[in-house]
């Protein structure tokens, strides 16, 4: 699982991206995001989480999200993404 940063922003986004693709590659058949610590963010998160889909698909993984926020899936809808980022399934015990 790839967890996101509380603090998501424009200035700390390229900094998260630059070790993504090697934390994808370190996941199993499945790369999930967890947003549940976000707090700040903004548009930059959504290109965080497009990368890692990116990435994702590029080395034959699927990709889902989980625990966004509530904003993150209105600011996702805003911009016509909503369906690029999946929310993963509920885990089951």
């Amino acid at each position: 699982m790839i967890t996101l940063p509380a603090v998501l922003t424009h200035a700390v986004a390229s900094g998260f991206v630059r070790g993504l693709k090697q934390a994808v590659l370190a996941e199993p058949a499945e790369v999930v995001a967890d947003a549940s610590a976000l707090q700040q963010f903004d548009s930059s998160a959504l290109a965080v989480l497009l990368e890692c889909r990116r990435q994702a698909l590029a080395a034959g993984k699927a990709f889902s999200v989980r625990g966004a926020p509530a904003r993150l899936h209105e600011l996702a809808s805003v911009y016509g993404v909503a369906k690029l980022i999946p929310a993963a399934a509920a885990a089951t015990t």
